[in-house]
Parts: C-alpha cells; sequence; structure tokens
C-alpha cells in the first residue's frame, strides 16, 4: 500500500508487551510513528529499537508516541525489544494480517534491496509519521543500516506544530476541520484552472411561488466560480474528497456520503470585497437535498479577510490551512466574511446521499456537464 499525505491509515487491534487487546483506534490525539520492521534479527531493525531507546525522552503518551510491529514471533519470546514506561509500545502481529493491511508483508519472493525474507513472506520495512487523527503526515522507507531513519522522522516531528495545552473550550459551532484533503500540487492545479479560464458571476438560490430561481446581487454575494469540466480532474477531486475527507465525516457525524454536487473553483477577490452574506444552503426545493458543505481553501496564505463563521454560535472566525476543509450542515446559518487582500480561491461542493437524491430536484437552467481535457497544469 503506498500511503500518501492526509490518507486515514487502518485500524486494527493487537496485543503488545503489556497489553493483550490494545485498540490502535485509542492513539489518536496525539502524534504517532507507526514502524513496520517485521523483525528485530534484521540490521536496520536492531538499530531502530536501539534508537528508540536511545531517544525515550523523546516519546510522550501525550505528544509523540512510537509503535512498532514485529511479526516475529521470536522478538517478543526472547524479549528483542524492551518495553518502555512512556509513549513506546510493540504490536504483536504474528499472523502477518496487520502488516499485509499496511502493504509491509507480501508473498515470498526475492526481496528487493531494502527488503528482508521470513518465513511469512517479503517484508518491506518502513514508517508512517500520523497526525492526531491517524492520518499520514510522511512515509520512510527503513534502508540499508537504519542509522538515518529515525533521526529523519524525529526531525520531521519537531517541524509539527504542538499540540498546546488542555484549556475550557468557547462555545464552537459544529463545524469540522480536516487539513491536508488536497496536496498543494493540486490546489496549484486548480488555481491555474481558474486564471487560465476565467470565472462567472456566482448568484444564489431563493424561493419564489413555491420554485426556485437564481438572483444576482452584489450586495449579499459577491464572488466568481468556473466549473471543473476536465474529468481527469474531477476524478482527482472526487477521490481525495472520498477517501481523505468522507471518512472524518462519518466518524464527526456518523453520516455517509454518496453523493457529490458540483465540481467549481470559486474566486473572492479582494480587490471587489469578496464575500457571501449569512445564508443557508439547502432553503429551497431544488436545494433542500443538500447535507453538507464543504469549504476546501486552496491558497489560505496569500489573502486576508476571507473567513468563515456561524452567527447562531458566535463570532469565531474558521479560516482551513491550504488543503484544508471546513464540513458543516447546510442549515447552518453561516456567512463568508469579505476578503480585504489578495484573492480567496476555494473548492466548494456539497454532499449528499442516496436518500437525498430521490427527492433531488433540478437548478434552475442547470447545463448537462460536460467532460474534457482541460490545459490546467499538472492535468
Amino acid at each position: 500500500m503506498r500511503f500518501s499525505t492526509g490518507d486515514p491509515v487502518p485500524w486494527f487491534t493487537a496485543a503488545t508487551q503489556t497489553q493483550q487487546r490494545f485498540k490502535f483506534s485509542t492513539a489518536a490525539g496525539r502524534y504517532v510513528i507507526l514502524s513496520f520492521f517485521g523483525s528485530a534479527k534484521a540490521p536496520a531493525a536492531r538499530r531502530l529499537i536501539a534508537d528508540v531507546e536511545a531517544n525515550s525522552s523523546a516519546f510522550r503518551d501525550d505528544e509523540l508516541c512510537f509503535f512498532g510491529v514485529s511479526v516475529d514471533r521470536g522478538d517478543f519470546r526472547e524479549r528483542r525489544m524492551r518495553p518502555l514506561p512512556s509513549g513506546v509500545r510493540y504490536f504483536q502481529d504474528l499472523g502477518g494480517e496487520i502488516s499485509r493491511a499496511y502493504g509491509a508483508l507480501g508473498p515470498a519472493a526475492d526481496p528487493a534491496p531494502n527488503e528482508i525474507r521470513l518465513p511469512a513472506g517479503s517484508y518491506r520495512p518502513f514508517s508512517l509519521l500520523l497526525d492526531q487523527r491517524l492520518r499520514v503526515l510522511a512515509q520512510l522507507p527503513l534502508l540499508g543500516d537504519g542509522a538515518d531513519h529515525l533521526p529523519q522522522l524525529l526531525e520531521l516531528a519537531r517541524e509539527l506544530p504542538g499540540l498546546g495545552e488542555q484549556r475550557v473550550a468557547d462555545i464552537p459551532a459544529p463545524v469540522l476541520i480536516v487539513p491536508r484533503v488536497f496536496e498543494p500540487e493540486l490546489c496549484r492545479t486548480l488555481i491555474d484552472l481558474y486564471e487560465s479560464r476565467g470565472g462567472e458571476d456566482s448568484g444564489f438560490m431563493v424561493e419564489e411561488g413555491g420554485k426556485t430561481v437564481g438572483k444576482y446581487d452584489y450586495k449579499t454575494k459577491r464572488r466568481s466560480d468556473c466549473d471543473i469540466e476536465c474529468e481527469h480532474l474531477r476524478k482527482q477531486c472526487m477521490n481525495r474528497i472520498r477517501t481523505r475527507l468522507l471518512p472524518e465525516i462519518k466518524r464527526a457525524f456518523q453520516f455517509q456520503a454518496t453523493r457529490m454536487e458540483r465540481y467549481i473553483v470559486a474566486s473572492y477577490d479582494g480587490d471587489h470585497g469578496g464575500h457571501f452574506r449569512a445564508h443557508r444552503d439547502n432553503t429551497t426545493p431544488a436545494t433542500a437535498h443538500r447535507r453538507f458543505a464543504v469549504s476546501l481553501n486552496l491558497n489560505a496564505d496569500e489573502y486576508e479577510g476571507g473567513h468563515v463563521w456561524f452567527p447562531e454560535f458566535g463570532r469565531q472566525l474558521y479560516k482551513p490551512p491550504t488543503g484544508g476543509a471546513a464540513v458543516f450542515s447546510c442549515s447552518l446559518l453561516h456567512e463568508a466574511t469579505p476578503v480585504t487582500r489578495g484573492v480567496r480561491y476555494v473548492f466548494l461542493p456539497f454532499l449528499y446521499d442516496e436518500a437525498a437524491a430521490k427527492g433531488r430536484q433540478p437548478l434552475p437552467a442547470e447545463k448537462e456537464e460536460t467532460r474534457q481535457p482541460c490545459a490546467a497544469s499538472g492535468c
């Protein structure tokens, strides 16, 4: 399995040296190094284990943990790894199920240079650095004698933002912020698409006489939208929403989205005070099917203003990082505040499920979707 930044990893339950059934899902809430070394008899694995012990002060249960995975029964019988008081554990994967799920253990074959041959098969050792939600931040192969492996991981961990102290929260809006949904390269490709094609004025929907009609009013909304018509680029966006965002929505809101409405790059231009005044996204017959709105920032560091806030829940402002998304119910009153400098680019789909799809009505002048190549860089 090849992991990319932002991908969630499989959860599992396994024995450690001190606990018969450790649920890996409970490791969330801190940074985690998850290392698949296979067997402590391998020279690189021995070096990694020794380095972990020598750097034991770097690991704490509330900040950064190290979890090693071994498929070698002798590692535990002969106590080749020493359990440490805090922050370090070793999983017994004697049947190889966890290693196979992560792609570390494959069928017996001539091993590649960084692989080791075990009775269970050919083992490709590597480590993952995971965020607080057990999503991938980095993946490093365990190469050579392993001397550089842990130092590289610890250097990456030191560059991560601190988790902060526990405190009593303000009254929060029921909003899910998910970083690393789109990688920077995809964000730039979508911005290039907009800049190469330009956008069209974006209106808003109101109900008149029981029907949904579109309106344009710069006092209410000033935004331009560019449709993503390229099939390849749409699939890139859809796949990342499916693998990196939908599992987070399911966990947070117990909602399984199966459909996504519209593929657009929206632009809020600071020269025009781009904004969208307080509104809800599902108040007309043709928008009632919408369940969750996604506001995915493409260039969070390149503009000022342009926050999202929820008047019903206080005056806190939300601004996901580049590639990150804010997800919230379409029933919530929300506003995009004016951009005061630069241009805010954002990917803005709506999510819903099969039950909602059955009652969906077409939007006014909804055009047939097209699929054609585009000239954006990287596409």
